[in-house]
């Protein structure tokens, strides 16, 4: 069976189709058949004016248009499409998504935070680590970071903060709201075992790249303090040149590295593990589960 997952962020939309292959044992795994990524940057209107301009509408709605023709394409049988933190806060949102729905049959639901950090748990993949630790996602988008922390088989919290990258960039993020979220995880984390964080955004997967680590190896704290000296260093342009970065890459790895920096850091978590995963993953489990299909 093929499904499909739209995820539409404050930075980038992305559309995954993924193909489900049950095993004799009746596992089931998803092999990814295709992902797209546009970046259409809503944050940027978002964050300031609280609309979504007209450009930027008719920008959404080209990728929506293209996203339904390859899902028509690929012979998808279901898929889900989902919006974050710009749709979450633009004052127009609920009449653009009416538009999408007359023009292109895609129908987009805006989920909370609390739901977008819920759909980036359903990966589980701090089930298949050891029991000796805690686990903490980090999710790092353009306008919030969500949180979920995992224990002992079990979900402890889950919490979304409207801290992330283009905010940042746009110097919307006072002192309180990081020291909110300082708080919150202090007291939240504070008698568990040793905890270790599992990444996820295309920030977290750049960074792992330039690693040369391999699959499967953490990265460490110190590590991505290096590399947020480093890259800081340079302005855009150069980040572009040196590290052969897209421009819509090379502008909010600096504030993503410092998100996970200062969860990593509150959390006393020593490693990060990358294991590409995102929001558009937790949506083709979600969408599985939904048909009423097994998750193992």
């Amino acid at each position: 069976m093929k499904l499909a997952a739209i995820d539409i962020g404050s930075n980038a939309a992305r559309l995954l189709i993924s193909e489900s292959i049950t095993d004799a044992q009746g596992k089931t795994r998803f092999n990814k058949l295709n992902l797209v990524r546009v970046p259409l940057r809503l944050g940027f209107d978002v964050f300031d004016t609280q609309t979504i301009s007209p450009e930027k509408t008719e920008h959404i709605l080209k990728t929506i248009k293209a996203y339904r023709a390859l899902i028509d394409v690929y012979g998808v049988n279901h898929y889900l499409a989902c919006a974050t933190s710009a749709m979450r806060d633009a004052k127009n949102s609920a009449a653009i998504i009416d538009r999408i729905k007359a023009e292109t049959g895609v129908e987009i639901k805006v989920i909370s935070g609390d739901e977008e950090a819920s759909f980036i748990y359903e990966n589980h993949i701090a089930e298949n680590l050891d029991n000796d630790h805690s686990y903490m996602y980090i999710d790092v988008g353009g306008g919030s970071t969500e949180l979920t922390f995992f224990s002992d088989n079990r979900l402890v919290f889950k919490e979304s903060f409207n801290i992330g990258t283009i905010r940042l960039l746009k110097q919307q993020v006072d002192d309180n709201k990081w020291d909110e979220m300082k708080n919150y995880i202090r007291a939240r984390t504070k008698g568990f075992k040793e905890i270790i964080c599992i990444g996820s955004g295309g920030n977290i997967n750049k960074v792992f790249s330039m690693s040369k680590k391999k699959d499967g190896k953490p990265l460490p704290l110190d590590l991505l303090k290096d590399y947020y000296k480093e890259l800081n260093s340079f302005n855009v342009e150069e980040r572009m040149r040196v590290y052969n970065l897209r421009e819509d890459r090379a502008d909010v790895i600096v504030p993503a590295l410092s998100i996970f920096i200062n969860v990593m850091r509150w959390a006393d978590a020593k490693e990060i593990y990358v294991p590409k995963i995102g929001l558009a993953d937790g949506l083709i489990q979600i969408l599985w589960r939904q048909l009423g299909r097994p998750t193992n």
